[in-house]
Parts: structure tokens; C-alpha cells; sequence
């Protein structure tokens, strides 16, 4: 089967088992004339990084009903944007998705650049979004390449080099197959097709549109691909965290510093993360150890953070950070990790 006959029946598939997602135009829809958002393409693949489609789902939906557009999304106030972003991880994203908005909104008059070369200028974006965003967006005929496309091609072509040194072969054959005419439809069909059909596990090879073509199923080690090289063991740091509760019902946070991990983010004070931290509590109190531990794991490391407790009077004078009133303290506004201490500590200061 050639490129082009491939590519034609992945698309056919496309047309009648396209999963239905929020920033997403049906192929229908396409057809009949109606165009994607380009703000929330944008939006979708930069939440999408490093995390998956069910995850993104509702957080999508409240960006897009509070910032419906890149000029509202570039006058919004950091901290509120951060706050919506809490527990979807990678944080550099927020604060490189407000960047991105203002230059957008600055310098481009609201619009997006149409190619993947104008799209990779702007801040927090890569290879990768700026070639879906041009694709999807624009219907450029750019070759997107996820962790669904690298799987798919390395069994369609029984491609044996272990991830991560494969990416360069898999995304030549990924060009391959791109196609001039619908390049938005199929970018969008051979992630599906990953996604539903070509699992990590279990492929339904049965199903699939490029079963006669796909030499991993032909040779029966479609389940064994991709291949990867084997994950250094991730380190383990520790630390203190610190969580105080005025008897008005404050509590004491910080926002963490712009650069760094959960950069920007509202936060419980505490020591640094390391092998053989040192206590540091952010005010004089009765600090009681809560005897539990908030275990979370990070890209590079895993976190271990022993957790401590006060009650503390009106006239407590923090060293660092500031008391929040209780009436403006939201959980859901702190990154995952520190809602797990929250949780954690709440009972015991109710006690």
C-alpha cells in the first residue's frame, strides 16, 4: 500500500470514529466550512504536554469560559490564571502560556502566527505544539509527532531502536505518510488512531485500518513496541513543610519564587528539597509534627516532606510569607503536592 493510499484510509477511519474532545472541530464540521480556533488549539496542546486528555478535559473548559480569547487570557492577573492551572502539573506552562498570550496580544494583534516557524518564535512553544498548532490550526501540512504517532510508526514499520534514540527515524517515516490535502484531519487521526487502537497494551490490531501494512503485527511484535531503554532510578529529597492556622481561620502561604519548581505558585512555607535538609519554620510557634509524611513525585525525583502543624495567635508575625483570610483560601488553588499536605493537616488543626 502506498503513502498516499495509507494516509487516504487512515482519514477514512478518522471520519467515523474521530473522538469528540472540547478545542476539537469534527472532520464533519471541517468539511462543512467551519475552522478551528487557533487560541484554543493552542490552549489544548500546550495543557496537553506531558499529560493526558481525561486530565485536561475540565480545565480546559474554565480557561476557555473565563478567557474565552488570547486578549483576555493576556490581561489576566498571574495569580488567577495560576491558581486555575493548580494540580495540572509542569507549572513552567502557566507562566509560559501568559507570556505567549501577551507577545500574541502585543505584538500580533490578537492572531497567531500560521506557520510553524512563526508559531516556534513565540514563548513556550516548540517543536512539537508549533507543528500541531499550524496543522491542526491551519491546516499546514506539518509532520506532528506525540508519543501516540512514535508508537504507531514503530510498529507500522517494526522499527527496533529503543526510545528516546528512535525519534529522528520515526519522525522521518512519520513525514512519509503526512499528507498535502487534510494535513489538520489526519495530524489529529493518527493520534486517535494511537490513542484508541494502537494501545501501549493490547493493541486491537484487528481493527485497525493499517492492519495489512503493519509489519510489527505481520511479525507478531506488536505488543513488544516500542522499544525503550531502560529509566535511571529517580533520586529521593526530603523536607519540612509548614502549615499555621491563625484562630480566625488564616492560613500561612507563600507564593514560591517565578523560577524553580511550582514557580509562581501559592504554597505552604518550608525548608529546601534535598538529601539532609534543615528545619525551617517560618514563625515562632508550638509546631507539632504530624507524624506523616506527603510522598510526590516529580519528573526528575521523588519528594518527601515531613509535615508540621500550629495554631497560631492574631499577632503571630510570619518571617516569610503572609496569613491569607480563610474567606480567600481556596485548596484547589494549590499545586498537588501541597494539597496533599493541606489534606493531610487539616484534621489535625480541626482537632
Amino acid at each position: 500500500m502506498r503513502d498516499e493510499q495509507m494516509s487516504a484510509a487512515l482519514l477514512d477511519w478518522y471520519d467515523a470514529h474521530a473522538r469528540v474532545m472540547p478545542w476539537r472541530v469534527s472532520p464533519q464540521d471541517r468539511m462543512g466550512g467551519q475552522r478551528p480556533d487557533p487560541y484554543a488549539v493552542w490552549l489544548s496542546e500546550v495543557m496537553l504536554q506531558q499529560t493526558t486528555v481525561a486530565a485536561v478535559r475540565d480545565y480546559f473548559r474554565r480557561f476557555m469560559a473565563r478567557w474565552p480569547d488570547v486578549a483576555a487570557l493576556a490581561a489576566a492577573d498571574d495569580a488567577d490564571v495560576m491558581g486555575e492551572w493548580a494540580g495540572l502539573g509542569y507549572y513552567a506552562r502557566a507562566r509560559n502560556l501568559l507570556k505567549c498570550a501577551r507577545v500574541v496580544a502585543d505584538e500580533h494583534d490578537g492572531r497567531f502566527p500560521d506557520t510553524a516557524d512563526g508559531l516556534r518564535a513565540l514563548p513556550g512553544i516548540g517543536p512539537y505544539t508549533a507543528a500541531a498548532i499550524a496543522s491542526i490550526a491551519f491546516n499546514r501540512p506539518e509532520t506532528v509527532v506525540d508519543g501516540n504517532v512514535e508508537r504507531v510508526m514503530a510498529r507500522l514499520h517494526a522499527v527496533q531502536t529503543p526510545l528516546p534514540a528512535a525519534k529522528p527515524e520515526l519522525t522521518t517515516l512519520a513525514a512519509r505518510l503526512t499528507p498535502q490535502k487534510r494535513p489538520g484531519d489526519y495530524a489529529q487521526a493518527v493520534m486517535d488512531l494511537g490513542a484508541t487502537i494502537c494501545t501501549p497494551r493490547n493493541p486491537a490490531c484487528g481493527i485497525c485500518p493499517w492492519r495489512e501494512p503493519c509489519r510489527a503485527r505481520a511479525e507478531g511484535i506488536a505488543a513488544d513496541l516500542p522499544r525503550k531503554s531502560p529509566e535511571a532510578e529517580k533520586p529521593t529529597r526530603r523536607g519540612h513543610i509548614y502549615l499555621a492556622r491563625r484562630a480566625d481561620g488564616a492560613w500561612l502561604l507563600e507564593r514560591r519564587p517565578e523560577k524553580g519548581l511550582l514557580g509562581g505558585m501559592l504554597g505552604w512555607p518550608g525548608s529546601d528539597w534535598s538529601d539532609a535538609p534543615q528545619p525551617a519554620p517560618p514563625l515562632t510557634a508550638d509546631w507539632q509534627p504530624l507524624g506523616a509524611e506527603v510522598r510526590h513525585t516529580f519528573t526528575h525525583f521523588h519528594l518527601h516532606l515531613a509535615v508540621h502543624t500550629a495554631l497560631v495567635g492574631p499577632g503571630a508575625t510570619p518571617e516569610r510569607g503572609a496569613f491569607l483570610p480563610s474567606d480567600q483560601f481556596r485548596p484547589s488553588d494549590l499545586p498537588t503536592v501541597m494539597r496533599k499536605a493541606y489534606n493531610l493537616a487539616r484534621d489535625s488543626l480541626d482537632d
